[in-house]
């Protein structure tokens, strides 16, 4: 790839070297009113075009004088019409296409006393130097606009490319922070009903065989489910070829089946929820993600008996609370800033809701979470 940049690089430098003097040599010989084309004539319209080949290197400074010098070469020599500016069009193109606006401006004023310098002694009276230098300013002036020009269309492509890689790094960012969320949520929950389940088991193995094996069986579907969640959550990390077992995405039908874990570990957990219509596939899924989380404080943090799961829908937001009736709490201030309840309000923030936690009134630990319908639904 470098050596391909390097080989166009050096043709377009090469090609105003190589395609100028046969079209100034050519206007020469339709000229009736110049000199005779000679050898010398076209050697002398190569030897012009020359200082072109530092056009990337150097700056106006040191080309200006060197044009000019072209200018009055092949003018002595050949005397071609208009095609003559294209020596220094080529050059100040280049320099417009590199340099900032400011810096084309004073390149602009000084090229009036260059084509002044190159047209003088060719002139024969007064008005008609005047209208020469005017065109050929004219001509090396629309040079400066055109790569100007160039210029401004590279920075523009370049702006957008660079917006656009920036919102591809945000969005993989989001995507990144989505399943670490994903997967804080299924690990957190199998954890602590796998914990409880166990500790069920182990309490009850000699004294009643029976529920110790129905905790172990709660422990490996927990588990299993686990497992599965996580393969679908981490599938989207996979090779585009690669296969990876997807499950459907959680939804709030099934909430009833998230909060059977706490009804093996012996809280009464009632789910009401109203049908949600449409395909807010994000909008269910974060619901679906709060409640999970919260289900996991309470076997986590709260010594509860019964939890209250209810998510309401008013046409215009998704409204999702949890309540439980533990009397005990680690979880820290009443706001909540566990990373649990600071994951939970990230998760209803991110499609344009709210989230509240902390005390209920009467007692108990109440979550409360808003989200607009209409945003969730479109993300």
């Amino acid at each position: 790839m470098t050596d391909v940049l390097a080989r166009s690089r050096a043709f377009w430098i090469w090609l105003p070297v190589v395609a100028l003097p046969p079209v100034l040599v050519a206007d020469a010989a339709l000229s009736s009113d110049g000199p005779a084309v000679t050898v010398t004539g076209v050697l002398a319209a190569f030897v012009a075009c020359l200082p072109l080949l530092a056009r990337q290197r150097l700056g106006f400074v040191a080309l200006a004088p060197l044009l000019t010098g072209s200018v009055v070469l092949v003018l002595w020599q050949l005397e071609p019409g208009n095609t003559v500016v294209l020596i220094p069009a080529v050059a100040l193109a280049e320099l417009a296409a590199r340099t900032e606006r400011r810096r084309v401006f004073w390149i602009a004023l000084g090229v009036a006393p260059c084509v002044i310098v190159g047209v003088a002694p060719f002139a024969d009276d007064g008005s008609e130097f005047l209208s020469i230098t005017l065109r050929n300013l004219a001509y090396c002036w629309l040079a400066l606009a055109a790569g100007d020009a160039v210029r401004s269309r590279r920075e523009a492509v370049e702006r957008t490319a660079a917006a656009a890689e920036e919102t591809a790094l945000r969005r993989m960012g989001d995507e990144r922070l989505r399943i670490a969320r994903d997967v804080h949520d299924v690990v957190a929950h199998a954890m602590v009903e796998i914990n409880v389940q166990a500790g069920v088991a182990a309490h009850l193995i000699e004294r009643d065989p029976e529920q110790a094996r129905s905790a172990l069986r709660d422990i490996k579907q927990a588990s299993g489910d686990a497992l599965t969640d996580l393969r679908a959550t981490l599938g989207v990390l996979r090779s585009p070829g690669g296969s990876a077992p997807v499950r459907p995405t959680v939804r709030l039908e099934g909430l009833d089946e998230l909060a059977s874990g706490l009804r093996a570990a012996g809280v009464h957990v009632a789910v009401d929820v109203d049908e949600l219509s449409g395909g807010a596939a994000a909008l269910q899924a974060t619901a679906y993600r709060i409640v999970q989380e919260a289900l996991t404080n309470v076997l986590r943090h709260a010594r509860a008996t019964s939890v209250a799961v209810r998510v309401a829908c008013d046409g215009e937001q998704l409204e999702i609370e949890v309540r439980d009736d533990g009397g005990g709490r680690e979880a820290g201030a009443p706001g909540g800033s566990g990373q649990g309840i600071r994951g939970m309000r990230e998760r209803a923030e991110a499609l344009g809701g709210t989230l509240d936690s902390g005390p209920a009134p009467g007692g108990g630990w109440l979550v409360h979470a808003r989200i607009p319908i209409r945003v969730g639904s479109a993300t």
